[in-house]
């Protein structure tokens, strides 16, 4: 029988004590150890772990040094009650010293300054609590990481420490105008600057005629991709008629140029992926392609190497593929890493969702690809070709609600990779420096129909500030991303342009600038010409062009959209931007448009 001493407690058939237990900590728990009486022959002890447990259910906004949000962290570890109020990005800080593997919620200080600030205070709140609630969870739930002096740290201040950030910030405080140029403060130092983002380019070897390596200014691309040798039947790679001889021209002239460019081989691309899946179907074949490609590493004094395989376990340009070729591109990767060691790139060109896995979906766990590679090149571009209901070739978001692909833009695949496990600092966002042409009488954009008019009407009254003069600005932005129309207006145009050739086919930035469909302006930005009227789609924040009488639309990027996008890429922390191509800018006006965008 049980001593008097102790009270029963049943539970789950045992029959325990709740008098008063023995305590100790085990693996930095608080573990409680009953008595135990002997219960049908068998003496059972049972024993209770106390996990950490941590939650942020409140909040706080402080005024200084302007308003911002301040997130109250209540935990309990080892029996020991805490609480403490953070700034967002205090907890970015902790994330980088621990170094640790999981996920913070996503930078989107500016993506929440596109809506009206009614719902993105609310919305990002609660996000970033249940996201910051997990991270934290996560971090306490492992040993190494909550015994260390940075958790303990984190958890016992209570005065937020580090520079204001601009993440920090209560979005209805910051209207889109002021989210940019509070962005700007990072150069005088009372913002704390990110790390410093990527901007590069592909260089396709066709392009040698008109855009010479020897002509190329380095000092205006960090990494240069060049495109392509293929993979063939045998599991080595075959070159174009002149691509050796152009790509030590390139690599010539990056050296000689002193900018420290890097010059990375990619193998592959759209029409070039027939003998991918099989050149990594098996460890003979891997091997082969490995060590075809490290011969050309170090032939030619190359940084690295991208893998333009479009796509594994997709027949892309109706390629061959088959159920294991992620799992076989991971195998490849580590081959890769292995034979090239830690300094040098490895890449690989995607779409907006990962992988495709066996079962035909996209891979919801890419951090073991993350541990191996340098950075995933983000396609965020043909996303809509040519049509007869034209939607835009590269949306930045799908801003107002209403894309027929909400799968497919920058903000989408950032959320995507990011939440599969790949880091955003891993992440290149591409941009094209092309459009689309098309046969069309559409002056609207598929998919990109507009909020109501009471709606533009709260984003154009929200991004009104008042002058020290107490009037209000001439001219409002809308939140959305909106520009102004910017028609030529320094003399007449008497140039007609005709598009219609291109009908159905992309077309290059510097040949719309040569038919006159636009026209530079002194202040670098383009406007309209030729007989074509410029718009802009704020649903996807893009322009396009129409001409009515010809029944021709162009979908395309200038200096606007593309340098929202860098601000987009390097405001969320991702690791900068690529072009396809650097042949068809305009000599350098889009790509130093992404440079400004990208702060650099």
């Amino acid at each position: 029988m049980l001593s008097k001493e102790y009270r029963k407690i049943w539970l789950h058939g045992l029959n325990l004590t709740s008098g008063s237990p023995s305590q100790e900590i085990v693996n930095g728990n608080l573990k409680f150890e009953y008595k135990c009486e002997e219960l049908f022959r068998f003496r059972r002890c049972a024993s209770f772990t106390m996990a950490p447990s941590v939650s942020i259910t409140n909040h706080t906004t402080s005024s200084s040094p302007r308003p911002h949000i301040l997130y109250t962290v209540q935990a309990n570890i080892n029996g020991n009650a805490l609480t403490t109020k953070k700034r967002y990005s205090e907890f970015v800080g902790l994330h980088v010293q621990l170094n640790d593997r999981f996920s913070l919620p996503p930078k989107r200080i500016l993506a929440t300054t596109f809506f009206p600030s009614a719902w993105a205070d609310d919305t990002l709140i609660s996000e970033r609590k249940d996201g910051l609630t997990a991270y934290l969870q996560a971090v306490l739930s492992d040993h190494k990481y909550r015994s260390s002096q940075a958790v303990t740290e984190f958890l016992a201040g209570t005065t937020p420490t580090g520079k204001f950030d601009l993440e920090d910030a209560l979005p209805s405080t910051l209207s889109r105008k002021a989210a940019l140029s509070l962005a700007t403060a990072v150069k005088s130092g009372d913002v704390e600057a990110a790390a410093t983002p990527v901007s590069g380019a592909y260089y396709p070897d066709w392009s040698v005629g008109n855009r010479p390596p020897e002509g190329i200014d380095f000092s205006k691309f960090d990494v240069i991709w060049f495109a392509f040798v293929l993979p063939n039947s045998s599991s080595t790679i075959d070159w174009s008629w002149n691509g050796q001889s152009v790509l030590q021209r390139l690599v010539t002239s990056a050296r000689n140029s002193g900018y420290g460019t890097k010059i990375v081989l990619s193998v592959g691309g759209w029409g070039g992926c027939a003998w991918f899946s099989q050149s990594c179907s098996s460890a003979s074949n891997r091997n082969t392609l490995a060590g075809a490609l490290v011969s050309a590493i170090n032939q030619y004094g190359l940084d690295g190497v991208d893998l333009d395989w479009e796509y594994p376990n997709s027949p892309g340009a109706g390629n061959p593929y088959g159920p294991n070729d992620a799992a076989n591109l991971l195998s490849f990767v580590t081959l890769l890493r292995s034979w090239l060691g830690p300094s040098k790139i490895i890449s690989a060109a995607v779409a907006h969702l990962p992988w495709l896995g066996s079962n035909g979906q996209p891979l919801y766990d890419v951090s073991a690809y993350a541990a191996q590679m340098s950075y995933v090149n983000i396609m965020n571009y043909d996303v809509w070709g040519a049509s007869a209901n034209p939607g835009p070739n590269a949306p930045m978001a799908n801003l107002c609600g209403t894309s027929w692909q909400p799968q497919a833009s920058a903000q989408a695949a950032l959320n995507q990779w990011t939440a599969a496990g790949f880091p955003a600092s891993k992440l290149l966002l591409g941009v094209p420096l092309y459009g689309y042409v098309s046969q069309s009488s559409k002056t609207v954009l598929t998919g990109s129909l507009m909020p109501s008019a009471s709606m533009l009407l709260l984003q154009q009254n929200q991004d009104t500030e008042i002058e020290s003069d107490g009037t209000t600005p001439k001219s409002m932005t809308f939140l959305n991303g909106a520009h102004p129309n910017p028609s030529h207006k320094e003399g007449e145009v008497t140039i007609q342009a005709d598009l219609r050739g291109y009908w159905g086919q992309q077309i290059a930035f510097k040949d719309i600038v040569g038919s006159g469909a636009i026209v530079k302006r002194a202040d670098g930005n383009y406007g309209e010409g030729g007989g074509f009227t410029m718009a802009w789609d704020n649903c996807s924040n893009t322009p396009y062009l129409y001409n009515a009488a010809q029944t021709t639309v162009v979908t395309y990027d200038d200096t606007w959209s593309l340098a929202d996008k860098a601000s987009f890429a390097r405001d969320h922390g991702m690791g900068g931007a690529f072009t396809w191509s650097l042949d068809q800018d305009d000599g350098l006006t889009l790509q130093n448009a992404i440079r400004g965008g990208l702060g650099k």
